[in-house]
């Protein structure tokens, strides 16, 4: 499963949550919330597609918003990234959308000066009803301590490795029985 794919324990806990509360309810009225994560809230943010192509954030957990050094409401994901990262950051949003599966992306955060960080970013669609348009919930972890960011904020990112949704086999509706005799 994507569980398999993430490397932080967070990551792993939202996604093992995402995937329990969409199967006991498939309606979506028990989609993760952000309060369900307290000890991940200002890791957490919530994406909403706008238009085509661009994914502004609706919120954004204290600690994210201090980690980016911007106010991040409204600001559209994939600005995050650049060059070729922006189209396959925008291919796994899709992915997400199409399959309504989760997905994984790791990246190295860098700030203006130039040190780096690992991190994994988690996405994972929201089915709230009554809700027009897609809206995914975010965890945004790094993968190691931020003492080499020296307090400075990550001010771009870019892609070490994608994790598209699962593909879900459909169970077949029909069952055809073959008999000899």
């Amino acid at each position: 499963s994507m569980t398999n794919r993430a490397t932080h324990t967070n990551t792993k806990a939202i996604l093992r949550a995402w995937e329990r509360l969409s199967s006991e309810n498939p309606s979506g009225f028990g989609d993760p919330k952000v309060s369900d994560f307290p000890n991940m809230l200002g890791s957490l943010f919530v994406l909403k597609q706008a238009e085509t192509g661009v994914w502004p954030f609706v919120n954004a957990g204290n600690d994210l918003t201090r980690r980016l050094g911007r106010d991040l409401i409204e600001h559209d994901f994939l600005s995050l990234w650049r060059g070729r990262d922006v189209a396959l950051v925008s291919a796994q949003l899709d992915a997400i959308r199409y399959s309504g599966q989760p997905g994984v992306v790791q990246a190295v955060g860098e700030t203006l000066s130039g040190q780096c960080v690992a991190l994994e970013i988690a996405l994972a669609p929201l089915r709230m009803t009554g809700v027009s348009g897609d809206r995914f919930l975010g965890l945004y972890q790094l993968l190691e301590d931020d003492r080499g960011l020296a307090g400075r904020p990550v001010w771009r990112h870019s892609v070490s490795a994608l994790y598209p949704p699962e593909v879900q086999r459909a169970e077949p509706k029909l069952r055809l029985v073959a008999s000899n005799e």
